[in-house]
């Protein structure tokens, strides 16, 4: 099963009204020191605090509700938007998270009031357990990336973000499973170059395309709690095959580098998987063409803004 344009279109209508539509922000090519300027999409002030608001609250108004509500795993992102849409849509949520999901998304996902259940050391290991949980009770699974409702929901944002910064050239997007970057690419389709960028550590999407099928990679590292995945879905991989130009990957230090200069330049709150997208430029990683126009997704917000205050 794939997901079109008119599938984008009617999540875009479904979910209008329900979240933000978030701000762009131009950058002066001083601001960050890499001599040429930016177009930022904040989807960090999303509900939730992430572009997850959209796949998720599109999965829970595209069918009925189960009496035993929904259920996700997660590595927090996800399941905080999940527990942001149940609570929405008054209904009750079970969140699986992995113990690498900090504290800032585990108090957000409790703060809608959902259930939630910690443990395994990875995603993969919350996913078990979640798929177990559906299988005995029958509620709702939002899958957080590899499900047509998700991809569909995520796509909604590069159609808004085009809609706002019609002439981009390129846009660098973060990525963990693929369900955001499948679904801005699914909308695209090669009329805006989309580049994907993984930290060195857990580069699912790069050894996927480099297998030409979705394989399992080790993850570690910073951003581990929100691009952890094991694996690339298998929805969003031929969407990446034919419309994702290039992966950068980054370093744990070029992602903390890039989070630090949007906290202090900026005054921005984003997560280290929401700064790693601009690490990819602020690095040196990607070189632009002349005159290139540059947009690039801060995506994630989830994380504590008392360790990046230095002051």
């Amino acid at each position: 099963m794939s997901i079109t344009r008119d599938d984008i279109e009617a999540a875009a209508a479904r979910i209008n009204g329900h979240l933000l539509k978030t701000p762009v922000m131009d950058v002066d090519r001083k601001v960050f020191g890499i001599g040429y300027p930016l177009n930022l999409k904040l989807e960090q002030v999303q509900y939730s605090g992430s572009f997850k608001a959209r796949g998720a609250m599109n999965g829970l108004l595209s069918g009925e509700i189960p009496e035993a509500g929904v259920v996700a795993a997660s590595g927090g992102n996800h399941g905080a938007a999940i527990a942001f849409a149940a609570h929405h849509c008054g209904v009750s949520a079970n969140i699986f998270v992995p113990e690498v999901t900090g504290k800032p998304k585990i108090d957000r996902i409790k703060s809608y009031g959902a259930d939630i259940h910690i443990g395994g050391a990875l995603y993969a290991d919350a996913l078990a357990a979640c798929n177990a949980f559906q299988s005995e009770t029958g509620a709702l699974s939002v899958h957080a990336y590899d499900q047509p409702s998700t991809l569909a929901g995520q796509g909604t944002l590069a159609r808004e973000w085009q809609q706002q910064s019609d002439g981009l050239d390129t846009v660098f997007i973060a990525v963990g499973g693929g369900g955001l970057i499948g679904g801005m690419a699914a909308w695209f389709q090669g009329d805006v170059r989309v580049i994907g960028v993984e930290p060195h550590t857990s580069c699912a999407l790069k050894a996927a395309l480099t297998a030409g099928h979705p394989v399992d990679v080790e993850v570690s590292g910073i951003a581990a709690d929100s691009l952890g995945a094991r694996s690339v879905g298998g929805l969003m991989f031929p969407f990446a095959e034919k419309y994702v130009a290039d992966v950068v990957t980054v370093s744990d230090n070029e992602i903390r580098a890039a989070q630090t200069q949007i906290w202090d330049r900026l005054r921005l709150v984003v997560e280290p998987g929401g700064a790693t997208a601009l690490a990819a430029l602020t690095s040196g990683r990607y070189q632009p063409a002349k005159d290139e126009r540059i947009g690039v997704l801060l995506c994630g917000a989830n994380t504590d803004p008392a360790l990046l205050d230095r002051s």
